[in-house]
């Protein structure tokens, strides 16, 4: 399906490197077939290095003949990608999208190109175990459609709805969510250093636990707050834990955050807030 396909990246930042890392390793996509434009010679240099794809600092060279374009650029550089790009697409090439907060209509009308996939993907894609929400427009055709879910499936799970809605609530959990794992993690870590471990053993004692605890509640299928309790002993430590937890409004603040997340991407994409 992507053997013969012609792919290019319009900005090689993180993202794109994580999805140019998965397309090459599971070879959905030979490198010869893969171009990355960025305005920096050092990250494309690193890309060529590495990956053996074909670079340029030239968008409309980029794009020339292209199958699929990813635009992974920030979102205040979409309008002066817009104007660049333009009409200069060709016309049944597949745009996918990973600018955050960026609605269809948006890229469309910057673009004014109508194949458009939206993705909501985050950072752990860069090791194969990303979270990749997506969408896309009626002029997608199923190839299409089939193309942006094996790229997407390289970079570990996708999810495909038909309500755009749920990108910026994809934004706020799985897209924003490593950040609130890493604080998690970053607060657990310390503890421990306070406690008087060493940092590299509390590292490893947290890492393992997070890691240990997620493949658990997969594979157990329970409901996380029977898992919970599984572990809460009544009057035992992870009581007292919990109560401080709960006392200090760990559920509300998160629940808060994630919903400031969504409205926040909402407000990227120009929509109304909730409230």
């Amino acid at each position: 399906m992507l053997k013969d396909t012609n792919i290019c990246f319009i900005g090689a930042g993180a993202m794109a490197t994580a999805m140019i890392a998965g397309m090459t390793k599971k070879e959905l996509i030979g490198p010869a077939n893969i171009t990355a434009s960025d305005p920096y010679p050092g990250q494309l240099e690193k890309l060529a290095d590495r990956y053996h794809i074909n670079t340029t600092q030239n968008n409309l060279e980029a794009v020339k003949e292209k199958d699929i374009i990813v635009l992974s650029v920030k979102p205040q550089n979409l309008a002066e990608i817009g104007k660049e790009l333009q009409g200069r697409l060709p016309t049944r090439a597949l745009v996918i999208s990973i600018i955050a907060g960026a609605t269809i209509a948006k890229i469309s009308q910057a673009l004014h190109h109508y194949r458009v996939v939206r993705v909501m993907p985050n950072t752990p894609a860069r090791v194969g175990k990303g979270m990749s929400v997506w969408t896309g427009t009626g002029e997608v055709s199923e190839t299409q459609q089939q193309q942006a879910q094996a790229i997407l499936a390289a970079l570990g799970e996708e999810i495909y709805v038909d309500d755009e809605d749920y990108l910026d609530m994809a934004t706020a959990l799985s897209g924003t969510g490593p950040a609130y794992v890493f604080l998690f993690m970053e607060a657990m870590i310390d503890a421990g250093v306070h406690m008087g471990f060493s940092r590299r053993i509390a590292e490893q004692l947290v890492f393992q636990t997070i890691e240990g605890s997620v493949a658990f509640a997969r594979d157990s299928g329970r409901h996380a707050a029977e898992l919970r309790n599984m572990v809460t002993s009544p009057g035992g430590t992870t009581a007292d834990a919990l109560y401080q937890l709960e006392k200090g409004g760990f559920r509300t603040v998160l629940s808060k955050a994630i919903w400031a997340a969504y409205n926040k991407s909402r407000r990227l994409g120009g929509l109304d807030n909730h409230g």
